[in-house]
């Protein structure tokens, strides 16, 4: 196998872990909020934070620099658009999740924190957190669906 095939299914298959991942993670949470019972959120925040450290972040990192030497390798101008495009949308996607990030921690600090105090309730500000942590999600999955056709479809723009 070549050096561009071998990148080439890295980088898809880093794709399909960064975006299933971000979906799978945002199901479990967005589902365990809707129970409102304390210690089934805070296991599923903790575990969401986990995931994202660990699959999601070397995804995010690897995608760019494995997309941008295809590209080149490839014979592909930084100019076109449909590439243009996907790096746009890309730098959307990333601009809904660090603060996604930032929210998830919080909003598991919050909930391990309530958990171990035995609370019953989570208190307005995790919900609070919750609602702008849904938002952000949606655009950033948006994007990247865009991101997937733009890269199979390849069209002039």
């Amino acid at each position: 196998m070549n050096l561009y095939l071998a990148i080439k299914t890295l980088h898809i298959m880093s794709s399909v872990l960064l975006v299933g991942t971000g979906f799978g993670t945002a199901f479990y949470l967005y589902f365990a909020n809707r129970t409102r019972c304390v210690p089934a959120i805070a296991t599923v925040s903790r575990l969401v934070v986990r995931a994202d450290l660990w699959f999601t972040t070397p995804a995010v990192i690897f995608q760019p620099l494995s997309g941008l030497w295809l590209a080149h390798t490839a014979g592909w101008s930084m100019q076109t658009p449909w590439i243009v495009a996907a790096i746009g949308l890309y730098l959307l996607t990333g601009a809904c999740w660090l603060p996604v990030v930032w929210l998830q921690l919080v909003m598991s600090k919050i909930a391990a924190s309530a958990n171990a105090n035995g609370a019953t309730a989570l208190p307005p500000q995790y919900w609070q957190y919750s609602t702008w942590w849904e938002w952000l999600g949606y655009p950033a999955f948006a994007a990247m669906l865009a991101v997937y056709w733009l890269m199979v479809f390849k069209p002039a723009l």
